[in-house]
């Protein structure tokens, strides 16, 4: 019984060592001004990849340079991440571009949608981010947050009450 006990002791602090990393990953970086959006096409493949999120910072448009990788919003409220091809400081707009498409985006990007500069981005987290939002990830969550207050009480209780009597004559 006190292998059954470490296992689940075991088990309890991955998943909560889990918990704490998607968390740390997610939280932190909006301490220090960023914002986290979930990529959802691949048109920034191979740089970065269908599911990631990717973290951005607002920055002075005039700040922008070819090569940086931005996210803009169109009209609608869609979020766009791409990468700089080219800024015409003078209509204050910028030429974006997938990295995965042949052709540069068919309409310039004006200097008042940008939201921010990738900062950072980290691969697969995106899909967790979208999938918690629905119905079934909200119940695989809580399914796992059961799972763990089993893991924490089940060793006790299922434990034999000779066991019990033994640790209470030792303490």
């Amino acid at each position: 019984m006190k292998i059954f006990s470490k296992v689940c002791s075991i088990l309890s602090t991955l998943i909560i060592i889990a918990f704490a990393v998607i968390a740390g990953l997610l939280i932190i970086p909006m301490l220090f001004g960023c914002k986290n959006m979930a990529v959802l096409s691949g048109s920034m493949e191979p740089g970065i990849a269908v599911g990631s999120v990717v973290f951005v910072k607002e920055v002075d448009a005039e700040s922008i340079k070819p090569g940086d990788v931005i996210t803009y919003k169109l009209s609608g409220g869609t979020m766009v991440t791409h990468r700089v091809v080219s800024v015409d400081s003078e209509n204050k707009e910028l030429i974006t571009k997938g990295d995965a498409n042949e052709v540069e985006d068919g309409s310039p990007v004006a200097f008042s949608a940008v939201v921010g500069r990738e900062v950072f981005h980290v691969p697969l987290l995106g899909y967790l981010t979208i999938y918690i939002r629905t119905p079934i990830g909200i119940i695989a969550v809580c399914g796992v947050l059961i799972v763990l207050i089993l893991l924490n009480f089940l060793p006790g209780v299922l434990q034999p009450e000779e066991e019990k009597k033994e640790e209470k004559k030792e303490e």
